[in-house]
């Protein structure tokens, strides 16, 4: 069941970005956004079209001139009475337009409430609400067209499918429990477990495709780590595509973290060049290492660079100098200089690329063995973009699936069935608390 929160009866926000601007947007939505147009515009005006407009104050002297824009609800973002003014873009006119509507007795809109309203008002389940803000937040192309896919629906068809799947084996399942005495056609055991294996599979593939698209949400980390004089800022600069790092041949030359955030084959990604890893007498060089080792517990990835023209360079070992297993690539640097076949050079028990971070070489190879480390593959055309929580609640969901299958007595089943059916509609607002919508809508720009 949706929340039952009652939002303010209208509400008013700038819905342009701050700043200067030619034009700037005030959008207002609510029962009182008729009284409020007759007030501001003297008229209501007509549905739907653009209309030249003096917005005036309460002595009938203009504010400022400009488009007024009236959606009659249902028929709208918000599901209801919804009027937009676009106004000269001076913060000054627009502040005095708001403080107008404002004492109108429009209430001043939270972050993501029109947003939110479309949702409560049934225009948008929860996913496709959660796209709006990833479309407003995308940092890559990629990342936009995932997010208008999600908008459009595709993801919450997916989950609603899962649901109604979900919702047949447990009304088969209810059955026999119910009616014990009347077997129920093509239900026993095995076939039970067939009909949930099938749909455990179908939520393990789902996020097989979700898990990438996290990261085309939210960015993926990349640390760049290695021994002093590999090449790390080198790498760095080539794939940033300007000097952001200081390329030095004298060894502890970076000894802090130096980040980048760049466009990495469609992903939007944070790139952190890390100072040498090795045993240091100097104090602020091995604090740069203690930092460097941080960062490379928390990465999604590690490029590991080696100067591949050094033979001692060969002989260092990442895994034993963070102690731990990380997800990582082995960057052959410098293979113009030792003469190695540039591209990749990977083993049975390790990727590795062999590039020339200097003039660019292999940069090309490197970037799509990263896209296929991080779980990229080919055009990724059925790629889910996701969030943390739906990642959570499909790996939730599939965790009580294989429980379910793993049990004999149907009220057990039943009961697993029930609570992964639940946790599915968490994703599109089925099912969902007060607190959950709190914290969704809570992370939207104001004026969404």
């Amino acid at each position: 069941m949706k929340s039952v929160r009652q939002p303010a009866t209208t509400i008013v926000a700038r819905a342009s970005a701050p700043g200067l601007g030619g034009v700037g947007v005030i959008r207002i939505s609510g029962s009182d956004t008729k009284a409020i147009a007759t007030a501001l515009l003297g008229k209501i005006p007509e549905n739907r079209f653009a209309t030249k407009s003096s917005f005036i104050d309460e002595s009938g002297n203009p504010l400022d001139h400009g488009l007024a824009l009236f959606f009659l609800g249902p028929a709208s973002y918000t599901g209801e009475d919804t009027l937009e003014l676009h106004c000269h873009g001076s913060p000054v006119v627009l502040d005095q337009v708001l403080k107008r509507v404002l004492r109108l007795g429009a209430g001043l809109a939270r972050p993501g409430e029109f947003t939110e309203r479309a949702f409560l008002n049934g225009k948008l389940d929860l996913a496709q609400a959660e796209s709006v803000a990833d479309l407003i937040n995308s940092q890559t192309q990629a990342a936009a067209k995932f997010a208008l896919r999600s908008l459009s629906g595709v993801f919450s068809k997916e989950i609603d499918d899962l649901s109604r799947r979900i919702e047949t084996v447990r009304v088969l399942v209810e059955a026999t429990i119910d009616f014990s005495d009347e077997p129920v056609d093509d239900l026993n055991g095995d076939q039970l477990r067939l009909y949930i294996t099938e749909i455990s599979e179908k939520i393990r593939k789902t996020l097989d495709r979700s898990r990438p698209g996290l990261l085309l949400s939210q960015g993926a980390t990349i640390v760049i780590a290695g021994p002093p004089n590999a090449g790390k800022s080198s790498l760095l600069n080539a794939f940033a595509g300007s000097e952001k790092a200081i390329v030095s041949p004298h060894a502890g030359t970076t000894r802090d973290l130096i980040e980048a955030h760049i466009d990495l084959g469609g992903i939007p990604v944070h790139m952190v060049d890390t100072a040498g890893l090795r045993t240091s007498d100097d104090d602020i060089e091995a604090e740069g290492v203690r930092r460097a080792r941080e960062t490379i517990e928390a990465a999604d990835l590690v490029l590991c660079v080696l100067d591949d023209s050094d033979p001692a360079s060969s002989r260092f070992e990442l895994y034993s100098e963070i102690g731990r297993t990380v997800k990582q690539i082995t960057v052959f640097n410098k293979s113009d200089l030792s003469g190695r076949l540039m591209g990749d050079a990977s083993d049975d028990t390790n990727t590795a690329v062999a590039v020339s971070a200097k003039n660019g070489t292999g940069i090309k190879q490197l970037t799509e063995a990263v896209r296929m480390a991080l779980g990229f593959q080919g055009d990724d055309e059925d790629l889910i973009l996701a969030r943390r929580r739906h990642l959570n609640v499909l790996e939730k969901a599939l965790g009580l699936m294989d429980s379910a299958s793993a049990l004999d007595e149907p009220e057990l089943v039943a009961e697993e069935l029930r609570l992964a059916h639940r946790l599915l509609g968490e994703i599109t607002g089925v099912f969902s608390t007060e607190d959950l919508l709190g914290e969704i809508f809570s992370s939207f720009c104001i004026g969404k």
